[in-house]
């Protein structure tokens, strides 16, 4: 009986684990520029992994490229801010592209697709609250947060492929066609282990949405997509 009251026990101190599904992907980021020679393969390896529906991938245009011949169309300073919390999260001393984030846990060189595939077999089931995303809000569940709360992002992204002709830079001449390119990035609020339900302004025409708790810099703890 004894046995019985500490499963018992376990079971209800145990969060349950939030879903990894067509709404609640896994979360694949790529850092990369336009002016970096090293990035198009890299775009090539996470347009292939886009129509996944366990995957979300998310393009981010970083800005430190910009001053070497060519500024990226799609870069900003949010998304460079964004690359270096995960730089501090991971102990490195510098950002670099072209760099692929899986989840949050994982980063791996983004020109090598057999390392990014061996990064997403290592996804583990995530322990985050449960999340839906309806009629312009975000519901979140209660859960076990993490010491000081998660952060609760809006990411706005557009799922076609744009194709960009490079005019300069160690790029010249090339056109990149890339996938969800992120457009907008939003911390909507903290989540402290609590429901709650956070408001979420309309996209602007042609963009999709998604909404990730994470710690700073570190695991994406849920996620879901519109």
């Amino acid at each position: 009986m004894f046995r019985s009251i500490l499963l018992a026990a376990a079971l209800v101190a145990t969060p349950p684990l939030a879903r990894t599904d067509a709404a609640h992907p896994t979360v694949v980021e790529l850092y990369q520029s336009q002016g970096c020679s090293s990035c198009p393969p890299a775009i090539t390896n996470l347009n292939a992994l886009a129509d996944r529906p366990d995957l979300l991938t998310l393009t981010f245009a970083v800005t430190y490229w910009d001053q070497l011949g060519w500024k990226d169309t799609f870069a900003s300073a949010a998304q460079t801010t964004r690359q270096w919390d995960y730089a501090r999260g991971f102990h490195h001393d510098q950002v670099w592209t072209p760099q692929v984030i899986v989840d949050g846990r994982t980063d791996v060189v983004g020109v090598r697709p057999g390392q990014i595939e061996a990064a997403l077999k290592t996804v583990q089931p995530r322990t985050g609250p449960d999340l839906t995303l309806a009629a312009g809000k975000v519901a979140i569940g209660a859960g076990a947060a993490p010491a000081g709360g998660a952060d609760v992002w809006l990411v706005r992204y557009d799922p076609r492929t744009i194709a960009v002709a490079i005019r300069a830079g160690e790029n010249t001449g090339r056109t990149i066609g890339h996938r969800n390119v992120v457009r907008q990035l939003v911390k909507l609020g903290k989540w402290n282990g609590t429901p709650a339900t956070l408001g979420i302004p309309a996209a602007a025409p042609g963009l999709s949405t998604a909404v990730l708790v994470q710690t700073s810099g570190g695991p994406i703890l849920a996620a879901v997509r519109g």
